[in-house]
């Protein structure tokens, strides 16, 4: 059974949360109440037991003057879009990400420190899958 459970960077982005507004000198129910929660529920992002959801994140950044990038700065990708139970599996998009193949393609990319190799080589991945697209069926629409 897939599980809803706070993850690793959940509790990261949860800690960048607290360490922006201590740097901007916000008390919890000041932000709480900019972002329309209680402190209590602050209380629980900032220590990872619960889940932030993506307007909720957006919201939060408007108020702590910071993109939603810089929550997940330095987080693991690979650990982000293979790890079991989590939302990145649920969209269409991710189907098949635990495919060994992929996880070794990402895991040999990361080691290569050559920033002209790494472009070289992502422009060569994204010509195959262009012309892959060109011969595949039209992705399925999304309900909404």
């Amino acid at each position: 059974m897939e599980t809803r459970d706070p993850t690793l960077n959940d509790q990261t982005v949860g800690e960048r949360i607290r360490k922006r507004r201590n740097d901007l000198e916000i008390s919890q129910p000041e932000l709480a109440e900019q972002i329309g929660v209680t402190y209590q529920q602050l209380q629980k992002y900032e220590n990872g037991k619960n889940r932030i959801s993506a307007g909720r994140l957006y919201d939060i950044a408007k108020v702590l003057k910071t993109s939603i990038a810089y929550f997940y700065e330095g987080l693991d990708p690979l650990h982000s879009a293979v790890r079991r139970g989590g939302a990145a599996e649920e969209g269409d998009d991710f189907v098949g990400l635990g495919d060994s193949q992929l996880v070794e393609l990402v895991m040999a990319f990361r080691q290569i420190r050559d920033a002209s190799a790494r472009t070289s080589i992502l422009s060569m991945v994204k010509k195959q899958a262009k012309a892959a697209g060109k011969t595949a069926a039209p992705p399925k629409s999304r309900k909404k």
